[in-house]
């Protein structure tokens, strides 16, 4: 099966294809901090990137999937849209992805996984697996109360381990070094999780926002 798999949770746009023989094109735009994501500009751009650099025609793509979140409620916003038109122009299966469970499952071995994704307002997005077992439900939770739950010995990933590396490896955490390449949400683990998954009906595909969004409308 061929899977174009799609995510824009955190800063970065990323897409990429899951070929025939089990092997994945990526590509990304990791923005510099700081820097405004291009999601809106890059991401239909980067997955004809990645269908190109795989020697893939969009109609060898047999299902898409796409990262749901949690994460930027604009990030999210733009890739399900993106996922949504796609599949009706293309009349392909669509599948929802959970961007933590891929940033999760990026981390291979035996060990608990807390994926952490930097929430903004002093929250963290982060649940937990211990392989395809997952422990903890996706929660936004303040760093220190997440903190106090961790169990000693747990792998701790995400841009979210990253900023809060101090509490977390004070209570017991490993957190790779900031410049590994395991604290980035893959295309392959979003096209992986896509194949596996059960397509939904496009209108049924809604972010996983897990909060509020920062503005709301005003009262008359």
């Amino acid at each position: 099966m061929i899977v174009l798999g799609l995510d824009t949770a955190t800063t970065a746009t990323v897409a990429g294809v899951l070929r025939a023989d089990g092997s994945v094109v990526e590509v990304r735009d990791d923005p510099a901090p700081g820097v405004r994501p291009g999601h809106a500009n890059r991401l239909l751009a980067a997955a004809e990137e990645a269908l190109e650099r795989a020697g893939v025609g969009w109609d060898e793509v047999e299902r898409l999937a796409v990262g749901v979140g949690p994460g930027s409620f604009t990030g999210l916003r733009i890739g399900i849209a993106t996922a949504r038109a796609l599949a009706q122009a293309r009349d392909l299966p669509l599948v929802g992805v959970s961007s933590l469970e891929a940033l999760a499952h990026g981390a291979v071995g035996d060990h608990v996984v807390l994926a952490v994704l930097d929430a903004r307002r002093g929250e963290v997005f982060a649940a937990a697996w211990r392989g395809d077992e997952r422990l903890v439900e996706p929660v936004a939770i303040a760093p220190a109360a997440l903190a106090e739950s961790l169990l000693a010995g747990t792998l701790a990933v995400g841009d979210g381990a990253v900023r809060f590396r101090e509490q977390l490896e004070r209570a017991g955490a490993g957190v790779p070094a900031d410049s590994s390449a395991i604290h980035r949400v893959s295309a392959l683990q979003v096209c992986r999780l896509g194949w596996g998954g059960e397509h939904v009906d496009r209108d049924a595909l809604v972010p996983d926002y897990r909060r509020e969004p920062d503005a709301s409308p005003r009262s008359p």
